[in-house]
């Protein structure tokens, strides 16, 4: 019976040795990819692709090639990006606590296998997206260049602006989505576009100070490195109260989209301005963060709730 029960935990203590390496590949792609951002931009993708087949007339059902070609397409632009920034980032991301266990800085991949991976990814991306709209396809270049180029390698480590300049690539999915059915013109995704620009600073603005000591480390001149925390509470405070009117660019999604939307945002601008009152400044930024996550999630989410009874 030990002879038994030596052998089988011997099996057991080899299967375990077989298998984490696998699991651990598998989240060591996923951070390479940045799997989480993947899905945050591919749910305000879709909320563009819903909303045009909405205004349009069209069906879901009878678009799903182009449905999947789009969101397809963004997915793998957007892992394209995200790998590239982590190649080009592998010289800072060991000063950092948040990037540190990068697979670029582990080794578990080779900066040439993950320069070849994000050029694949984002070439594929962006043939799927031709094959929606050329707009589309477009687009999806633009928001690839303005986070590899002009983030990345170009606005990141030289100006506090680089949030901004990152926001234009993180507002770029909803059209994306949108264009894939409508390439034309329409106030809807132009205000999709600016929610997600103007939502980004204050989100991005709260995880810097949360984070501000690995930043400092690594020498990125974020907001409040350069210019600290006060500075910083105005300014995410000025960023939310310009998202109060985009709620009413919106009215053609109805009325009780609006009143949740434009409560969304004074609820959010009501505990930014608490933050001139909190002593704890590293609290408040978390309590900004959690709620943009939030926010972002309902936002996009009533946008398709309310379109759901009258699309086919």
């Amino acid at each position: 019976m030990d002879n038994v029960e030596t052998t089988s935990s011997q099996l057991i203590k080899k299967e375990a040795v077989i298998e984490e390496p696998k699991t651990s590949i598998i989240n060591e792609f996923k951070a390479l990819i940045k799997v989480g951002i993947i899905n945050s931009n591919l749910i305000t993708a879709f909320a563009g692709f819903w909303l045009a087949l909405y205004f349009t007339g069209s069906s879901i059902t009878a678009m799903w090639d182009v449905f999947l070609l789009a969101m397809g397409g963004t997915a793998f632009v957007i892992a394209g990006g995200c790998i590239l920034n982590n190649w080009y980032d592998v010289d800072i991301d060991p000063q950092m606590t948040r990037t540190k266990g990068r697979p670029t800085v582990t080794g578990s991949f080779s900066l040439h296998t993950v320069l070849f991976m994000g050029v694949t990814a984002t070439i594929i991306g962006l043939v799927m997206l031709l094959f929606t709209t050329v707009e589309a396809a477009a687009l999806g270049l633009f928001g690839w260049f303005s986070y590899v180029v002009l983030y990345t390698m170009w606005a990141k480590r030289r100006f506090t602006l680089n949030t901004v300049v990152g926001s234009i690539s993180g507002a770029m999915p909803p059209l994306i989505g949108w264009t894939a059915v409508d390439p034309s013109f329409h106030v809807v995704p132009l205000t999709l576009f600016l929610i997600m620009f103007i939502w980004q600073t204050p989100h991005f603005l709260a995880l810097a100070m949360k984070k501000v000591e690995d930043y400092r480390a690594a020498g990125v001149p974020m907001l409040p490195v350069v210019h600290g925390f006060e500075f910083t509470k105005r300014q995410i405070v000025v960023y939310i109260a310009c998202l109060i009117p985009l709620p009413f660019l919106l009215s053609s999604l109805g009325t009780v989209f609006v009143v949740i939307a434009t409560l969304l945002n004074l609820g959010w601008l009501f505990i930014g301005l608490r933050g001139f009152f909190m002593k704890d400044a590293l609290k408040w930024a978390n309590i900004i963060f959690i709620y943009s996550l939030n926010y972002l999630t309902v936002m996009f989410l009533m946008m398709i709730l309310v379109t759901l009874p009258i699309i086919n």
